[in-house]
């Protein structure tokens, strides 16, 4: 340490004369005299000491101060704004979507101020966790319990849901998207034409029946037709991948599953019904011929969804889908069938059943047969049930 700064301090250096009488030259300090100038020496050390203590942990703090602010973000102010929001701005909310990242999703469209301003929004809201993916039309600026809020009523939905049952037909598929999602009819029908543009195979033959497959779909405001008819034709193609089916076999199994889905409403026999009908195709010279015979088919060639097929009926050659008439599979599926039906026409039940009869419609229950002695036995079943109940059977199936 410099002597000006001893100085500063009011500290004696050793290099400056003392003030203190001079010991005569030639003569040896005295003890009083050592004893002084070690206490001076010592006071001096315990000064530098402390000066560069008190400057090592001053630079000690500072940069753990530095470090502590770079490594630990600021704390993120809730901003927020206030009332119901301006304009308007299109959202869409992802299927899973958290409250995390539905905050993103709004901060980035300028919807609300801040994610953690939303974020405790909505976790303050008990209905919350009911939000439903989608398209919603909500504004700008709008406060965090108020856009909660927004996303909760369904009249901010910018979207249409549209569910199509299992086994519905390519007409009650149009229909509905006409009634429930606003295309118009000629739109449909020109997408259901669209081979190309909807993905449809080649060996559907330009037929979209069996491909639509059954779902709920969310259609937004600025969905196509074709758009929504491609996204049907997609899932099929998806289930029938997960049901393992070869592509060889896509339609056969599409036309199948069609078959054994309209045929019985407990999706138990599904696998059995489907064995019948293999049997059949494969009996061309015994009982069958390799006739279906089944009242389904002939009810899609004459346009009909339910009831059973009067004698005429029954009896028309004119009638492609007529599996009486006409031996094989019909040109077509006979409607659109779920996962399940898809899985049980690739992997049937195994079997040597040729006949199944519903015997009681009310409660679906049905019984498989071998042969036509055995099978008409079990009609009885059916013809007894009917004398009791002829309304419900008015509007029946009853199996082949």
């Amino acid at each position: 340490m410099s002597d000006d700064l001893f100085d500063e301090l009011g500290i004696q250096s050793s290099s400056k004369p003392s003030s203190s009488p001079q010991q005569p030259e030639g003569r040896a300090p005295s003890r009083k005299a050592l004893r002084k100038s070690k206490r001076k020496r010592r006071f001096r050390r315990r000064i530098i000491t402390t000066l560069v203590l008190v400057l090592t942990l001053g630079l000690v703090a500072g940069g753990g101060y530095y470090a502590f602010t770079q490594i630990v973000p600021t704390q993120e102010v809730a901003t927020d704004y206030t009332g119901p929001g301006e304009g308007s701005i299109v959202v869409t909310i992802p299927d899973g979507a958290t409250g995390n990242e539905m905050a993103d999703i709004l901060v980035k469209k300028g919807v609300v101020a801040s994610k953690k301003a939303f974020v405790k929004a909505y976790n303050a809201n008990t209905n919350s966790s009911q939000i439903q993916s989608g398209t919603f039309t909500l504004k700008k600026r709008m406060s965090a319990t108020d856009a909660v809020a927004a996303l909760l009523d369904p009249r901010s939905r910018a979207d249409h849901t549209v569910t199509i049952p299992e086994g519905f037909t390519k007409a009650q598929v149009k229909a509905r998207l006409v009634k429930v999602a606003g295309f118009k009819a000629e739109d449909v029908e020109a997408a259901f034409a669209n081979t190309k543009d909807i993905g449809l195979p080649d060996s559907a033959g330009g037929n979209v029946e069996g491909w639509l497959a059954p779902a709920t779909y969310t259609i937004p405001d600025n969905a196509t037709a074709t758009g929504v008819v491609a996204s049907m034709v997609q899932k099929t193609k998806d289930r029938l991948k997960e049901a393992g089916v070869k592509e060889s076999d896509y339609e056969q199994v599409l036309i199948v599953a069609s078959i054994a889905e309209a045929e019985v409403n407990d999706p138990s026999y599904l696998g059995k019904v489907s064995r019948v009908i293999y049997n059949r195709l494969g009996d061309t010279a015994g009982e069958t011929k390799g006739m279906l015979q089944m009242d389904s088919t002939v009810r899609y060639g004459t346009g009909k969804t339910g009831g059973i097929p009067t004698d005429a009926e029954l009896a028309d050659a004119n009638n492609k889908w007529n599996t009486y008439v006409h031996a094989g599979l019909p040109p077509s599926p006979i409607g659109n069938p779920g996962l399940e039906a898809i899985k049980a026409a690739n992997k049937p039940e195994a079997g040597n059943w040729l006949y199944f009869v519903t015997i009681n419609l009310t409660t679906g229950e049905t019984l498989f047969a071998a042969t036509s002695a055995e099978h008409q036995v079990n009609v009885a079943k059916l013809t007894a049930f009917c004398k009791q109940n002829p309304k419900v059977c008015s509007s029946g199936s009853s199996g082949s």
